[in-house]
């Protein structure tokens, strides 16, 4: 069955309409109070009121989040290709990143704390602990699964292992490396507002741990629709570029 391009286009925004009015009619039907869930008007209430605040703490919380962010990239892609290019290092290094990967990273928030004090610091460190996981295990991933044959055929040809991981290997690679870019954003926001909560003095996590405590629960929901609509808009950033830069790989990937 076909489906129109028009209403692919235009399906999210007709799934968002559908539950935001769906939630306005259960908070409206049940009476619920505002300080237990708000209903949508009473957030978008919120948004105009505090429109200056919100939008002061969700610049500083992007910011932040690119600084951590692109630390990630970095590091991320550095540590991906060392350990998708050196089975020694793959076999030292990965079982190390999977355990550290595991620690809950609210529990190393204080740590770094007392480390590098409130503010700053804590917010980019686990905006780039939190998010370049995914990105080093799908460079290794890419570089990894390079076909022995094609590998075989090329060094018959004369190319060196360094000519074959930079010339095929991370091209082949960037079809993972940005679906990695589109999974650590969201998670680089999560710990940037995971660091604000509980060791900021700005940011929209500091917002909201501010509303909550206040049981003005309509701000600390506009709060979380900003983090969500930053998130998504980079998220949309990064899918617009892969699809311009690896369009090799998304061939016959139109919906039936």
């Amino acid at each position: 069955m076909k489906v129109s391009k028009n209403v692919e286009r235009w399906s999210p925004l007709i799934v968002l309409a559908a539950a935001l009015v769906l939630w306005q009619l259960i908070v409206v039907l049940f009476s619920i109070p505002e300080f237990i869930f708000p209903s949508p008007t009473q957030i978008a209430a919120q948004f105009v009121e505090f429109k200056g605040p919100l939008l002061q703490a969700a610049w500083k919380t992007f910011w932040v989040t690119m600084l951590g962010f692109a630390i990630s990239i970095v590091v991320g892609v550095m540590l991906g290709f060392l350990i998708g290019s050196s089975r020694l290092a793959y076999t030292a290094l990965y079982p190390l990143m999977v355990a550290f990967n595991a620690v809950p990273k609210a529990a190393v928030v204080p740590i770094l704390v007392v480390w590098f004090g409130i503010g700053l610091g804590p917010g980019v460190l686990t905006a780039f602990l939190i998010s370049f996981f995914p990105i080093t295990v799908n460079i290794a991933t890419g570089l990894a699964t390079l076909e022995p044959e094609l590998e075989d055929v090329l060094r018959v040809l004369g190319a060196r292992r360094w000519d074959v991981l930079i010339k095929v290997g991370l091209p082949r690679s960037m079809p993972y490396f940005y679906g990695s870019l589109k999974i650590a954003i969201t998670l680089a926001f999560v710990g940037t507002v995971l660091a604000e909560m509980t060791a900021g003095d700005s940011g929209i996590g500091y917002l909201m741990q501010t509303a909550g405590s206040q049981q003005r629960m309509s701000l600390a929901f506009a709060g979380l629709v900003t983090i969500g609509a930053m998130a998504m808009a980079m998220y949309e950033l990064f899918s617009w570029i892969e699809k311009r830069t690896t369009g090799w790989a998304h061939r016959g990937s139109q919906g039936a």
